[in-house]
């Protein structure tokens, strides 16, 4: 029989991004997926991913960069590219019909620029709205295109004009795609707008506020309005926050959400039915922002994150996830009428 060493045990410190690579490293031994770091610069609020199957290509943005970025994926190889006055950046969208025109997000303006996909510089066509003096204090976040071709966007308060986590300033809207058209209100008292999806074949839309914890369920009418809000899953454990807020989201073909979480480290998938977590996805970047579905199959996720303060490379890369044996289908365009 041994007897155990009076002596002490040593102990080695590790910085949080060193300790965060091998809780992933130890999390994606244990998975069937990989992750893979693409060739991007390190955005300072990455966002909003949306594939372009005309193209073969991801666009994102750097929210606080003011930068439009798009992922080449046969070059392997990101291109960036600043527009004069637009700054901040959120959301990107893409425009049907109109290959090198997006309609961006910038302050409390929805504005069309037009890009090659290649060049440092864009340039700014025009203002589609504005939400005038009244919402100055708000800048536009997430947003995407409903399958009707519908934009739908919403805000959050300015981050220079106090907590954002204190305040329900932002809103949500859908804009039907005409210039100078309207804004119609579908949501108030909102914190910070965010995630934002429709599963097919479901009539519903799924839709994150990330203060409320919690991922939001409606039904959706003819003519794009929302109604019988319900929550559909909530992320507090035993009443608590888990330590972390939802921020960007995506569906795969059979319904499933994928939920980036700020400050979690991972995206979650979450089975519409079950309304369960089947899936915990590790990402080696604290701030997990958004994800989309892309790539020739359409079977590779997409994954933005953000670096804040003090964290370490690869916080801000752009990653790319496969072997998850799902699907998502190509992204709706923006139906843009002069």
């Amino acid at each position: 029989m041994s007897r155990q060493s009076d002596r002490p045990i040593a102990t080695v410190a590790l910085s949080p991004s060193v300790a965060l690579w091998l809780l992933f490293l130890i999390g994606s031994m244990a998975a069937e997926y990989s992750v893979e770091q693409l060739p991007s610069p390190l955005s300072q609020l990455g966002e909003g991913p949306v594939w372009d199957v005309d193209t073969q290509s991801l666009y994102y943005v750097d929210i606080n960069g003011a930068a439009i970025l798009r992922y080449d994926y046969a070059e392997n190889k990101t291109y960036s590219a600043k527009i004069d006055g637009v700054d901040p950046i959120s959301p990107i969208i893409l425009v049907q019909g109109k290959p090198g025109q997006y309609v961006l997000g910038t302050g409390n303006k929805i504005v069309l620029v037009n890009w090659d996909g290649r060049s440092e510089r864009g340039t700014l066509v025009k203002t589609l709205y504005d939400l005038g003096e009244s919402e100055k204090h708000v800048r536009f976040n997430d947003g995407k295109v409903d399958p009707q071709g519908r934009l739908y966007a919403g805000t959050m308060q300015l981050e220079t004009l106090g907590d954002i986590m204190q305040q329900k300033e932002g809103k949500l809207f859908r804009f039907d795609g005409k210039a100078g058209g309207e804004f119609h209100l579908l949501k108030a008292g909102v914190s910070i707008s965010n995630g934002l999806t429709w599963p097919e074949n479901s009539n519903k839309f799924y839709y994150i506020d990330s203060v409320a914890l919690d991922i939001k369920e409606y039904d959706v009418l003819e003519n794009g309005d929302l109604q019988n809000e319900t929550v559909f899953y909530d992320l507090r454990v035993d009443g608590k926050s888990p330590g972390y807020v939802a921020d960007g989201m995506t569906h795969d073909n059979d319904g499933n959400l994928y939920v980036a979480t700020w400050g979690g480290s991972k995206l979650l998938k979450i089975n519409p039915k079950s309304k369960k977590i089947e899936q915990e996805i590790a990402i080696p970047a604290k701030q997990v922002t958004s994800a989309a579905f892309g790539g020739p199959q359409m079977d590779e996720l997409f994954v933005t994150t953000a670096h804040t303060g003090n964290q370490d490379p690869p916080a801000g890369a752009l990653f790319r996830v496969t072997g998850l044996g799902a699907r998502g289908k190509p992204m709706d365009k923006m139906i843009l009428r002069d």
